[in-house]
């Protein structure tokens, strides 16, 4: 706009002052208008588009992978109105592009967050609680929609020590599941290893400070390779088996309860495992707790 340069040239000093009439003239432009962006500079309308910008900003930055439409949907969750070629006009403008979409030029602006070195290369094992986590996302359809999953395995004890469950698969998912991971094991996880695939909830900014904010380190596999994560698929090929595949789900919150229950009830305390010597994960994780209280 061209207003403010006729707002200082007046407010200038009187060496350099020009009276608002003389610029307007010089410029072509008409005075009555000068003055009512004058007495409001920020229009209402202008305001608007601003919330909704920030708005966009913040649900771009949490999920990249998300496309204008995506972004807008997010939008109108948080209580914003606008048209589809609306949210595209404010996206494109400040190049707000998912992640998946075409190649564009960056114009000098930062490059998102590098994915991790594998860390594990294949090797699932751990000495200690804590030491090594794997974590994954899995999804199932039910008569409302996909359910996605998000879990996190000890690989000391083969033990769920974190999961997250959504209708929608956002960084969120991942994020929740992380949290909840360090909840249950009581914070004293710092230096833990956090292997995953190159997903792209797993390379959110979101997660990426969460894991920061705990100390722990991030492992993320080779693309297109499910051996790189394989003990954590393994246990999803359980839940596949015995849960997800065992009838049709009607409703999200049936497949959820399921899940929760196969997961506390059958896979922590019921199912033993033959690499823990057949027991549980949370018999092989009390019983070397013990063992090591009375060592020390």
């Amino acid at each position: 706009m061209i207003y403010p340069l006729v707002r200082d040239l007046a407010a200038a000093g009187a060496a350099v002052r020009v009276p608002v009439a003389v610029t307007c003239r010089v410029l072509n432009l008409a005075r009555q208008p000068y003055y009512r962006w004058l007495a409001d500079p920020v229009t209402a309308g202008e305001l608007e588009q601003a919330y909704l910008a920030n708005a966009l900003f913040d649900a771009h930055r949490d999920d990249p992978e998300f496309g204008y439409r995506l972004l807008g949907d997010e939008a109108r969750q948080r209580g914003h109105h606008a048209c589809d070629r609306t949210m595209w006009r404010i996206c494109a403008a400040n190049g707000w592009w998912s992640v998946f979409g075409k190649k564009r030029g960056t114009n000098g602006k930062r490059p998102g967050p590098p994915s991790h070195d594998d860390l594990v290369r294949r090797d699932f094992t751990a000495d200690r609680a804590n030491q090594l986590w794997l974590t994954d996302i899995t999804e199932h359809p039910t008569g409302e929609g996909r359910l996605y999953l998000c879990a996190i395995k000890d690989v000391y004890s083969n033990r769920i020590v974190g999961y997250s469950i959504s209708n929608r698969m956002k960084s969120g998912l991942a994020v929740n599941a992380l949290a909840s991971a360090v909840a249950r094991r009581g914070g004293d996880v710092a230096g833990c290893i956090v292997h995953s695939d190159r997903g792209s909830q797993f390379r959110s900014r979101r997660f990426l400070r969460e894991l920061a904010r705990h100390d722990l380190t991030g492992s993320m596999g080779q693309v297109a390779s499910a051996g790189d994560n394989a003990a954590m698929e393994s246990f999803f090929a359980l839940l596949q088996k015995n849960v997800l595949d065992r009838r049709r789900w009607a409703t999200r919150q049936e497949l959820r309860l399921a899940i929760i229950t196969w997961i506390e009830r059958t896979y922590h305390r019921r199912r033993r495992q033959a690499r823990l010597g057949r027991l549980t994960p949370i018999e092989y994780e009390t019983i070397n707790t013990t063992q090591v209280a009375l060592a020390a």
